[in-house]
C-alpha cells in the first residue's frame, strides 16, 4: 500500500520526496479510513525522521487518533512513560541522559506488566541516517516486599 503511493510519488519526477510528516499524514488519513469502514488495523504507529534537518516525530493509534511532539508513547506507555518524559525531558538532553531516561520508562512498564519482555533496542536518528542498537536485557529487581506476596493485606472474599 505504502510502496505503491511511494512509486507514485516518485513518477511526478518533481524533486521533492515524501519526508516523515508527509508520511505521518498519509498513515493517519489510512488509519481513519480503516476505522470508519469498521475494519481498523490492530497497530498503533510511531513515526521519525529527519528532512531537510527538520526533526519530526509522531504517532497514530488504530483509529486515527494522532499527534505529533518532543515524546510519543503507545499502549500502556501512553499512561505511565508520557509523565515522566513530560516531567524529565529537556531540550537539550544527551544521548545518554536520553537513554537513562527511556530506560527508566521502560523499567516503569515492565514492572507494572510481569509478563513483558525486558529486551529493548534503541535507534538513534540523525541527518546521517540512523543507527540501532542491539538488543540488550533492563536490569531489574524483583525482590521487592509487594512483589513476593501482591495480595498481602488486600481485603475480599478470595
Amino acid at each position: 500500500m505504502f510502496c505503491e503511493y511511494s512509486l507514485y510519488d516518485n513518477m511526478w519526477d518533481d524533486g521533492n520526496s515524501l519526508g516523515p510528516k508527509e508520511v505521518h499524514n498519509y498513515l493517519t488519513r489510512v488509519m481513519y479510513n480503516r476505522r470508519n469502514k469498521f475494519n481498523p488495523l490492530w497497530n498503533s504507529l510511531v513515526l521519525g525522521g529527519i528532512k531537510n534537518r527538520q526533526k519530526y516525530l509522531g504517532t497514530v493509534s488504530m483509529i486515527g487518533v494522532n499527534y505529533e511532539d518532543d515524546h510519543v508513547a503507545t499502549g500502556f506507555g501512553n499512561h505511565l512513560a508520557r509523565p515522566i518524559l513530560r516531567d524529565e525531558w529537556h531540550e537539550d538532553m544527551t544521548y545518554e541522559e536520553g537513554v537513562k531516561l527511556l530506560e527508566k520508562c521502560m523499567r516503569v512498564l515492565l514492572y507494572r506488566d510481569r509478563s513483558a519482555v525486558n529486551k529493548l533496542q534503541i535507534a538513534k536518528i540523525t541527518d546521517e541516517g540512523f543507527t540501532l542498537s542491539e538488543p540488550y536485557s533492563l536490569k531489574t529487581f524483583w525482590d521487592f516486599n509487594a512483589f513476593k506476596n501482591p495480595t498481602l493485606g488486600a481485603e475480599g472474599s478470595w
